[in-house]
């Protein structure tokens, strides 16, 4: 009788190469139950130190951009290119390559609620998304509810009389922080509703309501959001 010695890798090493090495359908499958891929917490499944992984340009980091599709890249660096391109031209001549225009104001490029879809948005998580007024909490937004308002309509009447039946009011919905609402109450006519205080200053409401009946004014001094973490 003889002795000899040999390297052991280990249960895993040996289970993981079976199943890598096996030509048997059944015999891969046997292993499989064996087997779980877990991403590390650390790297989260890119195999990149953390110093890798802090690398971002245009947004996204070096694991992004390697697994994207040759037509994912050719559009990432196609837009960094020309994104470099326009910053240089304007700084050395004054010029850039301009801002595409979809040929007329905002506004009116919106459609009639008759010819759209409703949108069935998932609810807010509490995690990574969340509802309107929680994000308004976040934004330390701040108006004192004695102040002149700083959002006035031309027409009063045209939030409920044009923009609900032609637009379903689209104020309720482009608003962020849940400024304007349509209320319905029982046994009464739906009314037009502003809540001035909870406005987070985006002027999205100026820019966007398909009549132009709003108009944002400056709000007494010194008030509106304040984010303290950015």
């Amino acid at each position: 009788a003889g002795s000899w010695a040999m390297k052991w890798d280990g249960i895993l090493a040996q289970l993981d190469r079976r199943y890598r090495e096996t030509s048997s359908e059944r015999a891969r499958q046997h292993y499989e139950a064996f087997l779980r891929a877990i991403a590390c917490s650390t790297c989260d499944g890119t195999r990149l130190r953390p110093e890798s992984r802090a690398v971002v340009v245009g947004g996204k980091g070096v694991h992004e951009v390697t697994s994207m599709t040759v037509g994912q890249a050719f559009a990432y660096i196609g837009g960094l290119a020309l994104g470099g391109l326009d910053m240089w031209l304007n700084q050395l001549f004054g010029f850039g390559l301009g801002t595409w225009k979809h040929g007329g104001p905002d506004h009116a490029t919106l459609k009639p609620a008759a010819s759209s879809k409703v949108i069935a948005y998932p609810k807010p998580d509490g995690v990574i998304s969340f509802d309107r007024l929680t994000n308004v909490a976040f934004s330390a937004t701040h108006h004192e509810e004695d102040q002149k308002v700083h959002l006035t309509l031309k027409n009063p009447d045209i939030p409920i009389a044009v923009n609900l039946p032609q637009w379903a009011e689209p104020a309720q919905r482009y608003c962020p922080a849940g400024v304007y609402e349509v209320v319905a109450e029982d046994g009464k006519p739906p009314r037009f509703q502003i809540n001035h205080q909870n406005c987070v200053h985006c002027k999205t409401c100026d820019i966007k309501d398909p009549s132009q009946n709003i108009n944002w004014v400056v709000p007494q001094g010194g008030e509106g959001p304040n984010y303290p973490n950015m």
